[in-house]
């Protein structure tokens, strides 16, 4: 790369970064302010279940502890919806920096195209956009869990992902549950409630464990109890298995549903060959497949989104003759950052008659000839 390449990457990068870091800070800030009293209250719990007691500068490092511990995780999750805009930010002082200190005139007297300048800020966007990939694939996968914690549970290390939520099966039965094993096949804490054709409760099942085998659960220490309005209603007695088609493979999709957008690219594909064989609504299994597809390639989309609405910028701040960038700023803003807004929402809207594969693309598709046609347009 050569000493101009190298001089404008830098400079984007950097004020990249700056507005990166800025945003984030300003983020975190706004949310500690509002609840700086569920911080306070946490990090007292959490001294008090270690037995220690704490002064008021240790209160400050364990609230602000605390506050770090929440929003780093939270921050990685909202780095692929930042991005877009920080790297048009990032472009935009870049470029005002060069036409105050007269730079792009030198390069237009040296016989350069001003199209030369897009070049290093492309690659660095580009780089960044594969940053933003591989943390979306190899990072918040492994702290997807975090990402469900609430400002309450700040400083808890393990997250309630190994629960069952509430979870029905094909026979009308509603299942929870306090803990469970993928791996092992097994369930603790198991509440079953079965229920009649109105969605009545008609019996109610409690288990200390229960294991999978041959389309049932095993169930451990289990009970079962009839519900009537009958005062001579015989009491629970023992109960040893229930056949169902919740089984394990079926429920690791409804538990893992809750932070979907946090797996990966693979995991949310075994998620949908799981759907697959599910059984139950077939509407509502169809629903579910068509959002996982929309969030296996929506990060794909969003990445490319964050690249257009970088080169829909550039034409706008590629000028040959000094002028007011405020007022370049002013019209390029609502174009180049509602393109990005517009993808990213478009990326989660389900288009009637596309599939997902597809639909996540028609933002980018018509953002395209846009984006092409305004570099066109730059006089160099």
């Amino acid at each position: 790369m050569k000493l101009l390449d190298r001089y404008i990457a830098k400079q984007f990068a950097l004020n990249t970064l700056a507005l990166l870091v800025i945003l984030c800070t300003f983020i975190v800030a706004v949310d500690a302010t509002l609840n700086i009293d569920r911080f306070v209250n946490a990090a007292d719990k959490l001294a008090s279940d270690q037995g220690q007691e704490l002064s008021s500068v240790g209160r400050l490092v364990k609230t602000s502890y605390l506050v770090f511990d929440l929003w780093w995780p939270r921050l990685l999750q909202l780095f692929p919806y930042l991005l877009g805009f920080v790297m048009v930010g990032g472009m935009g002082f870049t470029c005002t920096q060069m036409v105050r200190h007269r730079e792009f005139v030198a390069i237009l007297a040296s016989g350069q195209s001003l199209r030369r300048v897009a070049r290093p800020i492309l690659v660095v966007g580009m780089v960044l956009v594969s940053v933003q990939l591989l943390s979306q694939e190899l990072v918040i996968p492994r702290i997807g869990p975090l990402l469900t914690r609430d400002h309450g549970d700040a400083g808890r290390r393990v997250a309630d992902a190994d629960a069952i939520p509430l979870a029905a099966d094909g026979f009308g039965r509603v299942f929870i549950a306090g803990s469970f094993s993928a791996r092992e096949g097994s369930i603790g804490d198991l509440y079953i409630w079965e229920r009649d054709e109105r969605g009545l409760v008609t019996r109610r099942i409690h288990a200390e464990g229960a294991k999978w085998r041959d389309g049932g659960w095993d169930l451990i220490n289990a009970f079962a109890e009839r519900v009537s309005d009958d005062v001579r209603m015989p009491r629970p007695r023992p109960i040893d298995r229930i056949e169902t088609d919740l089984d394990p493979r079926t429920i690791t999709t409804i538990q893992y549903a809750a932070f979907s957008q946090s797996l990966s690219f693979g995991q949310l594909g075994r998620m949908l060959d799981g759907l697959d064989d599910a059984k139950g609504d077939v509407e509502q299994i169809q629903r579910r497949k068509e959002r996982l597809g929309r969030l296996r390639w929506g990060r794909f989309s969003i990445a490319l989104a964050n690249l257009m609405g970088l080169l829909i910028a550039l034409p706008y701040f590629l000028t040959r003759v000094p002028r007011n960038m405020m007022l370049v700023s002013i019209r390029c803003a609502p174009v180049s950052l509602g393109a990005i807004m517009g993808a990213i929402i478009g990326s989660s809207v389900a288009f009637p008659g596309l599939p997902p594969v597809l639909g996540v693309f028609l933002p980018v598709v018509i953002l395209f000839p846009m984006a092409a046609g305004l570099m066109m347009r730059v006089r160099s």
